[in-house]
């Protein structure tokens, strides 16, 4: 039983992937559920298989302790580690092969409070991994790949498992996949890009000073990779992720046919 965390800013495709790969591992026989951590979600793309709204209801939390959605979204966020116990329950009960668990949409609600890596540490399985999404219409350009490279990397200090990065919505940049493969493979090209950005695209020299010291950091601590491409839309990519997920979650070895 292998649990997929996947995470990501706001808007990334974190619960359109979520339903993705749990439909392609269903199509491949293996049995996989998911885990709906977000309290705030209204809709969807998917019905999940446990649900933490039903413990942690949060137009309730805003009447009883007189809080605003911003408010109530944090306690939900917290509470959702007391209510460990009774999701591994469900997930124990229902002995999946794989897990998806689709985070919170504010990234911070999950990977910087406290009780998103507790909850991470605390989920009994056999193995672990987090898939980060890098939202490809944030990447399009040489700094804003190193600034979300950054918060990929402060996501994999904060979780502590290993961690695949992924960059979604591939069809909806198209043009600029060249240019987000250059830079990936290899640090020298995505300084040069960074040193060839204009000051009329918001980037001045502080900037790009900057972005060079964070990539060498990034670098020098192999904490950088080239993200996997992929596509919500046509599912593109989809062999690649769970192919990766395959290398560190069971050697390699597939557990479906």
């Amino acid at each position: 039983m292998d649990a997929i965390f996947i995470t990501g800013t706001a808007g990334s495709g974190k619960s359109s992937l979520t339903s993705k790969i749990v439909q392609w591992y269903n199509d491949n026989h293996a049995f996989a559920i998911t885990i709906n951590l977000d309290a705030g979600a209204i809709n969807l793309p998917y019905t999940p298989d446990i649900d933490i709204r039903n413990y942690v209801d949060i137009e309730k939390l805003m009447t009883e302790f007189n809080l605003g959605p911003n408010g109530s979204l944090i306690m939900a966020a917290d509470l959702i580690a007391t209510r460990i116990d009774e999701v591994q329950k469900e997930v124990d009960s229902a002995n999946p092969d794989y897990i998806v668990l689709d985070t919170p949409g504010q990234i911070e609600l999950f990977v910087y409070r406290t009780s998103g890596p507790y909850f991470v540490t605390n989920f009994q399985c056999d193995n672990k991994v987090n898939i980060f999404t890098l939202d490809g219409t944030l990447i399009s350009s040489p700094i804003n790949y190193v600034a979300i490279g950054l918060l990929a990397a402060s996501v994999r200090m904060r979780l502590n498992i290993p961690q695949i990065d992924l960059m979604t919505k591939k069809d909806l940049v198209a043009q600029k996949i060249p240019d987000i493969n250059k830079w990936s493979s290899s640090r020298v090209k995505l300084e040069e890009a960074i040193e060839s950005v204009s000051e009329n695209e918001h980037a001045s020299s502080d900037h790009k000073i900057l972005s060079r010291d964070i990539l060498r950091a990034l670098y020098r601590h192999g904490v950088i990779s080239a993200p996997i491409l992929y596509s919500n839309i046509t599912m593109d990519g989809i062999v690649n992720l769970t192919g990766a997920l395959s290398r560190i979650l069971s050697l390699g070895e597939q557990e479906y046919d």
